[in-house]
C-alpha cells in the first residue's frame, strides 16, 4: 500500500473513533500519521501473528490522548483489533479504552 494512503487511513480512523466516542483528541493522531506510518512500516520490528515476540520493537506514545494513533496502526498492521473494536473507542471494558 502507498504511504500516503496509509497515513490518510490512520487519520480517517482516528477522526471517526474520536467522533464516535464524543471524546478524545484527534489532533495528535492526525499530525503524527505520516511519521508513525514510516516508523511502523520501515523501521520497527514487529509481527502481528506473534504479538508477544520477545525481540519486537516497542512504540511508546507518551501522550495518552493520542492513543487512537496506536489503535489505528495496530488495526492497519493486521493485529487482532477489528473495526468494531475501534468503534468502541473510549468505552468501558473495550479493547480500545483510550
Amino acid at each position: 500500500m502507498d504511504r500516503k494512503y496509509l497515513a490518510n487511513a490512520i487519520r480517517a480512523l482516528s477522526m471517526d473513533g474520536v467522533q464516535q466516542a464524543n471524546s478524545g483528541h484527534p489532533g495528535a493522531p492526525m499530525g503524527m500519521a505520516d511519521i508513525a506510518e514510516v516508523l511502523w512500516r520501515s523501521h520497527l520490528n514487529h509481527n502481528p501473528s506473534n504479538p508477544e515476540w520477545a525481540d519486537r520493537d516497542r512504540f511508546v506514545l507518551s501522550n495518552g490522548h493520542g492513543s487512537m494513533l496506536i489503535y489505528s496502526l495496530l488495526h492497519l498492521a493486521g493485529y487482532e483489533l477489528s473495526i468494531d473494536d475501534l468503534k468502541n473507542f473510549r468505552q468501558l471494558h473495550s479493547k480500545t479504552p483510550g
